[in-house]
């Protein structure tokens, strides 16, 4: 081949390694789009299913300091549990979100599998600073309409969970008097929150 031949092919070459580059750029672009799409819509759904329980709870969440929503399922078998789940944490003072992975294990006799949403209440900042760095610790299961222990006020319905944090926790078959958090992790999805 003579020289501007090779020149020519290896400019063609590059074009297409430069092409396919930016192909694979744009697909996981275009993937982290979609899954950000898709746990807004839980999120909604989420929302939606809470206030046909319970229309009330539309201005709680609406007027606390944040919320956050885990859209999950878990798994029994004998001894052992797990739940996985994912969530996004809304601030409704800054407009700030920030998307959730949810994991945990639990232990107790029994075979059992259900899908669940979790509706979170961070009632002040400091709270939301744990729960969106994934530094908050649940307690291991709380009934509904507990106090929260700083102002005496309480969400109907909800269980406080974690100082500054009250859950609603909606199945199949509708809101869960009890919700049994212990032994989940929550935390932010990294390449979810990359802007």
């Amino acid at each position: 081949m003579s020289r501007k031949m090779n020149v020519l092919v290896a400019l063609l070459l590059g074009i297409c390694l430069l092409g396919s580059a930016s192909m694979a750029f744009a697909k996981g672009k275009t993937d982290v789009e979609m899954e950000r799409t898709e746990i807004n819509h839980m999120s909604e759904r989420a929302l939606n299913n809470l206030y046909r329980e319970r229309p009330e709870t539309r201005d709680s969440v609406d007027n606390c300091y944040a919320y956050a929503t885990i859209s999950s399922s878990s798994v029994k078998v004998l001894v052992l549990g797990s739940a996985r789940g994912r969530g996004l944490a809304v601030n409704n003072n800054t407009g700030e979100n920030v998307y959730l992975h949810m994991k945990g294990m639990n232990a107790g006799l029994g075979f059992a599998a259900k899908e669940y949403d979790l509706i979170f209440l961070i009632t002040n900042e400091d709270a939301w600073k744990n729960f969106v760095a994934g530094k908050t610790r649940f307690s291991g299961s709380a009934s509904a309409s507990a106090s929260d222990g700083v102002k005496g006020g309480s969400f109907d319905g909800a269980a406080y969970v974690a100082d500054g944090v009250w859950v609603y926790q909606v199945t199949t078959k509708g809101l869960a008097l009890e919700a049994s958090i212990g032994g989940t992790k929550i935390y932010p999805d990294k390449e979810l929150n990359k802007y």
